[in-house]
């Protein structure tokens, strides 16, 4: 009876130190679906928000390449050109003859050769005069015509410079070479403001002292004629010998 008691209490043993043993790779793995589902959502909202750092990078590319585009600069400059128009057309101004643009030397002009014909003036003196005056007005009229062979010499290259901004500022690629290619358009409109003036100017003295010279012209035909009237002796008849008698 003790050996079938020990023998028990022996197998007993033996299968409790069998049970120990077990590997712990016969245990079961448990598949949780919704932490799996939670899993993937995370992963999809963090690719989710790399997708959208990418496009705002892009963005950002983008928008440098355009400012970049607009603060290039215009590659065509028409300003020294138009600068030199414009000089050309002061020089002849400035180059005018006997009586220029200066208000004092045309108020010397007529407070002498243009003024009122003086009885205490010798015929010699008022011969002399007329004789400036004319030449005044020719110098004049040279003068216009010179200024008016400069701006139709101008227009040739004003056609030029305009078809070549038109074109610049149509085939510009930002605010900035659109922005100069329209400023160099006024400013090529003010040049041609500037020649038509200056003809302007040029015909209208040349007009002027035309119109100063036939009055001036009256005046002393005026005072001729009474100084022939009011000659003191008068006409006086005398003998002459003719056909050689």
């Amino acid at each position: 009876m003790r050996r079938f008691r020990g023998l028990v209490a022996a197998t007993l043993v033996g299968l409790g130190t069998i049970q120990a043993l077990r590997p712990a790779a016969a245990q079961l793995v448990v598949f949780d679906p919704n932490n799996y589902a939670q899993n993937v959502l995370t992963a999809a909202r963090a690719l989710q928000q790399i997708n959208n750092q990418i496009t705002s990078l892009q963005n950002q590319a983008q928008m440098l390449v355009n400012q970049a585009k607009n603060l290039a600069s215009l590659p065509y400059l028409s300003l020294q050109q138009l600068e030199q128009s414009i000089q050309r057309t002061q020089q002849l101004l400035a180059q005018a003859q006997r009586i220029s643009f200066d208000i004092q030397q045309i108020d010397r002009a007529f407070s002498t050769t243009y003024a009122p014909a003086s009885p205490n003036l010798t015929d010699q003196a008022l011969v002399a005069n007329a004789q400036v005056r004319w030449q005044n007005s020719v110098a004049g009229f040279q003068d216009a015509m010179r200024v008016q062979a400069t701006v139709v010499g101008n227009l040739d290259t004003n056609r030029t410079q305009m078809s070549t901004l038109v074109t610049a500022s149509q085939g510009a690629t930002g605010a900035l070479q659109a922005s100069q290619a329209g400023n160099q358009i006024l400013a090529l409109q003010a040049q041609q403001l500037a020649d038509l003036t200056a003809t302007v100017a040029a015909q209208s003295r040349a007009q002027n002292l035309e119109s100063a010279q036939r009055t001036a012209a009256q005046d002393q035909g005026r005072e001729q004629l009474r100084r022939f009237l009011t000659q003191s002796r008068g006409y006086q008849p005398q003998t002459v010998q003719m056909f050689h008698q």
